[in-house]
């Protein structure tokens, strides 16, 4: 190894160093503090937004992370709209959160684009999951089977974080309560359908556009993807912790305690988000050892 390959390779090492030190830096103090909406947390969550956009500029081109961000919002925007109007399909609610913010129409301006940020994230955990799917969506079962997937994985956020968001923290409130801790079982249903939309939407636009297969940056790409979408999930972690008291009421009239919602919160966040992320770690570790088994072998064979 020559002097300036050795410099080039310290270099590269300290900037990988700090990407990861940016990340931790990142969640922890999203998991510290995001739970409680606060113009603080609403900070956080644009850092996250922008964290997805900067991933999928580095994933598929700054063209296509730019479409993939205005067909998500679009559609995002167009079924709230219809949901808080209608009713469809996720049930009978109103925000709360983000009165100063502008809307469009009924919507604050920010849930567009957290779709984005909590969608694309979902989206690259599935396409692990499905060995590189994204990649191959000329293939009629990439195409209809990775939207499928990512509509699931994104619903097991929602999962996680819409009783305490709502029953607890009020961001937005249901007119009708609902069985899961004042949330109804419509809202995760239209959850799905409307991730499905979105992710289906994905899927053509990366087709047409022609996304061909490669390493994805030797799979950190993707790995940041994976510890991004499960670090959205232990932010819930912090305020269980912590064990807070008292009663919440949903616009029913029904309550629960709070630390139970915090409790039943983290076991699902274990059982959903954790685990589904740990398949996706897992099958990239798998991933990783078949691109390096080949080279090895050649290496001692040479030897």
């Amino acid at each position: 190894m020559t002097p300036d390959t050795a410099t080039r390779s310290r270099l590269s090492a300290q900037q990988e160093a700090m990407l990861w030190l940016s990340i931790a830096a990142i969640l922890t103090t999203a998991m510290s503090f995001s739970w409680n909406p606060t113009p603080f947390a609403q900070a956080l969550a644009a850092i996250f937004i922008a964290c997805a956009g900067i991933h999928a500029v580095i994933a598929y081109g700054t063209q296509q992370a730019l479409i993939l961000f205005i067909a998500c919002s679009a559609i995002a925007f167009a079924v709230e709209n219809l949901g808080t109007a209608t009713g469809f399909p996720f049930g009978v609610y109103h925000f709360e959160v983000g009165a100063d913010l502008p809307h469009i129409g009924l919507i604050p301006v920010i849930v567009g684009p957290l779709w984005f940020g909590a969608g694309y994230f979902s989206w690259t955990v599935a396409s692990v999951l499905l060995d590189g799917a994204d990649r191959q969506l000329n293939r009629p079962f990439n195409f209809v089977a990775l939207p499928v997937v990512a509509a699931f994985v994104m619903t097991q956020w929602d999962l996680v974080m819409d009783a305490p968001n709502a029953t607890i923290a009020k961001v937005w409130i249901w007119h009708d309560g609902g069985g899961m801790f004042g949330v109804p079982l419509s809202n995760y249903l239209g959850w799905l359908l409307t991730s499905w939309l979105i992710f289906q939407a994905f899927a053509l636009c990366l087709r047409r556009g022609g996304v061909r297969p490669d390493s994805r940056m030797n799979l950190k790409l993707p790995a940041t993807g994976i510890v991004f979408y499960v670090g959205a999930g232990l932010t819930h972690i912090v305020p269980w912790i912590m064990g807070q008291t008292g009663k919440a009421v949903d616009a029913r009239g029904y309550g629960w305690q709070v630390h139970d919602i915090r409790e039943a919160t983290v076991a699902i966040l274990l059982f959903t988000m954790v685990f589904t992320a740990l398949l996706a770690a897992l099958r990239l570790l798998r991933q990783a050892s078949s691109n390096n088994g080949p080279t090895t072998s050649s290496q001692d064979e040479t030897a």
